[in-house]
């Protein structure tokens, strides 16, 4: 499995939440609404997810293994330094 295409749309506040992002696999599948989100160590994805009735988020989708939530994310976030016009300073995953 390859990532083929990530589209990085930075959020419109200046909170946690830094960016939206799109990730296309081998140019047959795409997941959207990705959030790159500022972390106490530093710059996280966030999987989709969806509100239960309970209240709490489960993921729509995610990774099932560490090495493919690394690929995902070190994807997304150099595409989001990549892209990032508002700051100086690039972010780095921790």
């Amino acid at each position: 499995m390859k990532i083929t295409e990530v589209k990085v749309s930075p959020a419109k506040d200046n909170g946690r939440l830094k960016a939206y992002a799109t990730i296309v696999f081998d140019n047959d599948f795409i997941v959207r609404d990705l959030k790159i989100i500022e972390g106490d160590k530093g710059l996280f994805v966030s999987m989709p997810s969806r509100r239960r009735k309970d209240g709490t988020f489960r993921d729509i989708v995610h990774p099932l293994n560490a090495n493919t939530r690394k690929m995902i994310e070190d994807s997304i976030i150099a595409e989001y330094n990549s892209v990032d016009q508002t700051s100086d300073t690039a972010y780095t995953q921790e």
